[in-house]
């Protein structure tokens, strides 16, 4: 069962519509869905907002430490409310995907994603759920820099934005921790 969910991005108004707030936008939509109203939680160096669900707690968080530094904010709220990893879901832009593509998978490795490695670092270990939600690849590794931190295309947008639709639906099974029909749902076209 899922206990805090963590959408990756950095904070301010300069980054809000870029790529790599993508894993933002899926956790705000999931605080709206759930009822959550975030808060600054400067303990946990995010914004944070919890609720039950069926007698659970759940927790939304946006770290607010930037990227690279994603960790520090999960880790605390993990730490102190003893949440085990494989009870985490991170969800964050995917490179690998194209936009409107979304995968849900357990463990793995970090792929020279930032936000992931100092999670990893953090929690000591890789186990925690992922919802890579794709922004596509500029085609050169040298690009990829400016790539996540610019706004996408119109077109691209709303690809990203049906896939965080799309994905939303198995929230209640992701909450419930049915990782195999959260998994079929997310990896079903819709």
């Amino acid at each position: 069962m899922i206990q805090l969910i963590v959408g990756l991005g950095n904070p301010g108004p300069e980054y809000e519509a870029t790529r790599h707030n993508a894993g933002f936008w899926w956790a705000e939509a999931a605080a709206r869905k759930l009822g959550i109203m975030l808060n600054h939680e400067r303990s946990y160096f995010a914004q944070v907002g919890r609720t039950n669900v069926a007698g659970h707690p759940v927790w939304v968080m946006l770290p607010q430490t930037f990227m690279n530094r994603s960790g520090q904010a999960v880790g605390a709220l993990a730490r102190f409310f003893k949440i085990p990893s494989e009870n985490i879901l991170v969800v964050h832009d995917e490179l690998d995907l194209e936009p409107g593509q979304v995968k849900l998978k357990k463990g793995g490795g970090h792929a020279g994603h930032n936000g992931l490695r100092d999670i990893h670092a953090q929690l000591g270990t890789p186990d925690y759920w992922r919802l890579r939600l794709g922004i596509g690849h500029p085609g050169v590794k040298s690009e990829v820099v400016n790539w996540v931190l610019k706004k996408p295309s119109m077109d691209h947008r709303i690809a990203i934005e049906q896939a965080i639709d799309h994905s939303l639906r198995a929230l209640p099974d992701l909450l419930a921790g049915d990782m195999v029909k959260a998994t079929k749902d997310i990896h079903t076209a819709p």
